[in-house]
């Protein structure tokens, strides 16, 4: 099955489920607090082995206590999709077990 652009409705609909997360230069963006380093880098980590799980990957920074994504889909000229938002949802899986907010 092709990966398709989301509509603007379509990206807006999904963004209600997950807080916190938004669209900013066509990029599907969320950055986390942590309260230490350690945990931002521990975050990181995990993040990065759903990415690989998912085979698709975002722009994952790590500031002293913050972890910041973002992510769109080049397969489509770097717009949202399903994609985005799949990894998005994992993303606020894990989140709250390294403190993140």
């Amino acid at each position: 099955m092709a990966v398709e652009p989301l509509s603007q409705k379509e990206i807006e609909d999904r963004l209600t489920e997950l807080p916190g997360w938004s669209v900013d230069d066509d990029r599907l963006v969320r950055a986390y607090r942590l309260d230490s380093h350690f945990a931002a880098a521990a975050l990181v980590v995990h993040i990065a082995r759903v990415q690989d799980e998912l085979d698709h990957h975002s722009d994952l920074t790590l500031g002293y206590h913050t972890v910041a994504l973002a992510v769109n889909t080049h397969s489509v000229g770097g717009a949202v999709t399903a994609k985005d938002f799949e990894l998005a949802r994992r993303v606020e899986d894990i989140a709250p077990g390294h403190g993140a907010h």
